[in-house]
């Protein structure tokens, strides 16, 4: 079966709750279970896609990851954002990525809470957990310097050049604000021609300098196939989450 079918028929189980977080038809998310009784650990999804309204959660598949997770007995909010052209960029992107690990902490099955995204997810993922949101966190593919070889997307969403915002960029670039302060997993492929496997080793480096716990994976995957809950890239994912969450809070 290929990806897209998977997808599909993934994308019929129904979420336990749909949430909202503010006024804005993107400020939502879906609420997953596992079987048995709570508190579970608690992963909020974010997806990729350039921080570009045109790309949604559902158009990206991150519920099959997300319901991979709950498989393994977690609890999956899987949250939208306002994005570049819909209402988003600088400040309402970042805003948004905080109000959600708000969200996810505020449910009552919720134990641990950690953000995952990947690619422009991860970024904000990351930020998220910068700004004090989760017990762990895990960027796949993620374009965690935003100052590396910057384009028109970045530009777009931080508002300007860094020379331009250099304020935004101190806060909104992922690498500027280590240390994160929690576990960290980094898993990018060494085929992703999207984002360079170079900015996650960038990362980790700086991140371990400053005293971060970071453990960095480098599937032989290319961008999209780190969320393919069936491609082995995606393996050593809940394994980490699992080991990171279960300590008591």
């Amino acid at each position: 079966m290929n990806f897209t079918l998977r997808v599909i028929g993934s994308a019929l189980r129904r979420p336990a709750r749909r949430l909202r977080y503010g006024s804005h038809r993107d400020q939502n998310a879906e609420l997953f279970l596992p079987a048995g009784a709570g508190p579970f650990p608690l992963v909020v999804v974010l997806h990729g896609g350039w921080w570009r309204a045109s790309r949604t959660r559902t158009k990206l598949y991150t519920r099959p990851i997300g319901l991979d997770l709950v498989a393994h007995g977690f609890a999956v909010l899987n949250a939208e954002y306002r994005r570049v052209g819909g209402g988003g960029g600088w400040p309402a992107t970042f805003d948004d990525a905080r109000a959600i690990a708000a969200l996810a902490r505020e449910q009552p099955e919720a134990a641990r809470v950690a953000i995952l995204g990947h690619s422009a997810g991860g970024h904000l993922a990351l930020y998220a957990a910068a700004e004090g949101g989760a017990d762990a966190v895990v960027a796949l593919a993620a374009p965690s310097d935003l100052e590396a070889r910057p384009g028109p997307e970045t530009f777009a969403l931080m508002g300007g050049t860094p020379a331009e915002a250099p304020a935004h960029y101190a806060l909104g670039n992922p690498i500027r604000r280590v240390p994160l302060g929690v576990p960290v997993l980094l898993l990018h492929g060494t085929r992703d021609e999207t984002v360079p496997v170079k900015r996650s080793r960038d990362f980790a480096a700086a991140a371990r300098a400053a005293g971060d716990d970071v453990t960095l994976v480098e599937p032989d995957a290319d961008h999209r196939e780190v969320i393919d809950p069936q491609h082995p890239a995606w393996t050593p994912v809940p394994a980490w989450l699992r080991e990171r969450l279960s300590a008591p809070a």
